[in-house]
């Protein structure tokens, strides 16, 4: 998807604050950026209008809400074909523990899934009870992630011109 809207110093600096902190107010947001309060304000509201900004969301450590697994899967279908991904992609959805999904190419699987749950055994039951019933799912490989090295939301504005 390729926008319209150029962006200038201004509205750089706005991204960067707010990718680093999006609770910001308006005026901490205005004086870090070097602006008054009402073109911050029109400039953040502009950002958001034209799909620049596509959400706000709070972060929420999944230890402190006791899911202390975090796994990666890569799936296998069975047919590549649309009816089978919409159906698989559907129901993924639906799983509260999956928080990434993407459909990936270059590996031995047709999806990558990033699923958090408080143990094993969790896991054992959303593996086998649930996602390995999804019609076309052929396979499974699971890593779990050890340490996290790097975990940003933040993408890097290096690259605008």
């Amino acid at each position: 998807m390729k926008f319209d809207h150029k962006l200038d110093r201004f509205d750089l600096k706005i991204l960067r604050e707010l990718q680093q902190d999006g609770a910001l107010s308006n005026q901490e947001l205005a004086d870090r950026v070097g602006l008054t309060a009402a073109p911050c304000s029109r400039r953040v509201k502009q950002l958001e209008e034209v799909g620049v900004i596509s959400e706000r969301v709070v972060r929420v450590n999944p230890r402190a809400v006791d899911l202390n697994l975090t796994a990666i899967l890569h799936i296998s279908m069975d047919k590549h074909i649309p009816e089978r991904f919409e159906e698989f992609e559907a129901t993924i959805r639906t799983f509260p523990e999956v928080m990434e999904c993407y459909l990936i190419t270059g590996h031995d699987a047709d999806y990558q899934l990033k699923v958090a749950v408080p143990d094993m055994d969790r896991y054992h039951d959303i593996l086998l009870g649930r996602i390995t019933r999804i019609t076309g799912v052929t396979g499974v490989k699971s890593s779990f992630i050890m340490r996290k090295i790097v975990d940003s939301t933040a993408v890097p504005l290096n690259y605008v011109e």
